[in-house]
Order: structure tokens, then C-alpha cells, then sequence
């Protein structure tokens, strides 16, 4: 039981779904009451699966591929900061890029959930814990994560319509910064792994 709390709390801040919720109500403001506990149910599952299969497969498939964590974190950003810009700078949000049949899997399950930071944490927590106990962590995570969504239901109707576009445009930027971090460590990343290259004899 230690070492599942052990797992559970550096996940728990990994996915920060607290912090995540707004940017959830932002993205399903749109949505009906039915629609956004479906889109609750598939971001979970989503960003548990993902998360759990990386845990058992992820290391061969990046090293097969030459994939770094670093290019997770740049490729994950770019979408994100694409998401943001579009809901800043287009006006009115627009169900073309706000797909209910695809929104709770991406972006609100992958990456948003499901990030760059849960990735690298699950292998590090996995090769001190083993696999087992990360897989059931992480899936307890996402389930407290969905459940955490799920009360951000009332918040919504106490906003009202103003409130919540107000919430949108500071979800959006809070989206954006999100964004430009998660590029720039990993380009920082990058630029690490290159000067190292460089430094050996």
C-alpha cells in the first residue's frame, strides 16, 4: 500500500486535474449535460490507456523509433498552443474544432491528461515501484480526475453565459502558457542531450 501512495501523489500532481479543471469547462461549455459526462467517461479511460500502455510498451517504442521525451513535450505543446490561439484569436468558439466525438479523447484525454509530464513520471515511478503498482496509480488518478470534472458542472451554471466566456478567454491563455512550457523544456531538453553529444570525447 506504501508504495501505491508512493506512485499515486507525484501522478496526482503530474496530472493536476484541480488546475485542468477550468480548461474542461472551457472546452465543453458548448456541450449538453449527457454529452459532457460522456466526454468525462472517454477523457478518463482515454488518458488512463495511454497512460498505462506507455508504462508497459512506451520505452521500446520511443528507443525504435528515436523518439525522445523531448519530442513529446514540443509536439504536445504545438498542439495545445494551436488549440489556444484559435479560441483567443477566432471569436466565438467554434464546434469545428470543438468535436464532440473527438474531444474527450483529444485534447482533453492526450495531452491535456495524459501529458508529457504523466508520461516521463509513470516510467520513472515505474522503474522504482515496478509496472503493477504504477498501472493501478494511474488509473486511480484518472478516475478521481473524471471525478473532479464531473463537479465542475455546478461551476459552470453558477458563471452564467458572461462568466463563462470570461473563464474561456483566461482558460485559453492559461492553455497557452501550458503550452509554451511544455515546449520550451523540451527544447531545453533538446538543447541538454545536443551539449552532452558535444562534451564527449
Amino acid at each position: 500500500m506504501k508504495t501505491f501512495w508512493l506512485c499515486f501523489l507525484p501522478l496526482f500532481v503530474a496530472v493536476d486535474a484541480i488546475g485542468m479543471a477550468p480548461l474542461f469547462v472551457a472546452l465543453t461549455q458548448n456541450t449538453g449535460r449527457r454529452a459532457r459526462q460522456r466526454l468525462i467517461l472517454e477523457s478518463s479511460f482515454t488518458a488512463a490507456a495511454v497512460a498505462i500502455l506507455f508504462v508497459w510498451g512506451g520505452p521500446a517504442l520511443l528507443r525504435s523509433l528515436g523518439i525522445t521525451m523531448a519530442d513529446f513535450m514540443v509536439a504536445g505543446g504545438i498542439l495545445l498552443l494551436t488549440i489556444a490561439l484559435y479560441d483567443l484569436f477566432g471569436g466565438r468558439r467554434s464546434q469545428r474544432w470543438v468535436d464532440p466525438e473527438s474531444l474527450g479523447a483529444v485534447p482533453i484525454g492526450v495531452p491535456l491528461m495524459t501529458g508529457p509530464a504523466v508520461l516521463a513520471t509513470s516510467i520513472l515511478l515505474s522503474d522504482l515501484h515496478g509496472r503493477w503498482t504504477v498501472s493501478w496509480a494511474i488509473a486511480a488518478n484518472m478516475a478521481l480526475a473524471g471525478g473532479i470534472f464531473t463537479l465542475s458542472e455546478p461551476f459552470t451554471r453558477f458563471l452564467g453565459r458572461t462568466g463563462a466566456k470570461i473563464l474561456s478567454k483566461l482558460a485559453s491563455m492559461l492553455l497557452a502558457a501550458i503550452a509554451v512550457m511544455l515546449i520550451r523544456k523540451g527544447l531545453a531538453e533538446f538543447l541538454v542531450s545536443i551539449g552532452v553529444a558535444i562534451g564527449r570525447p
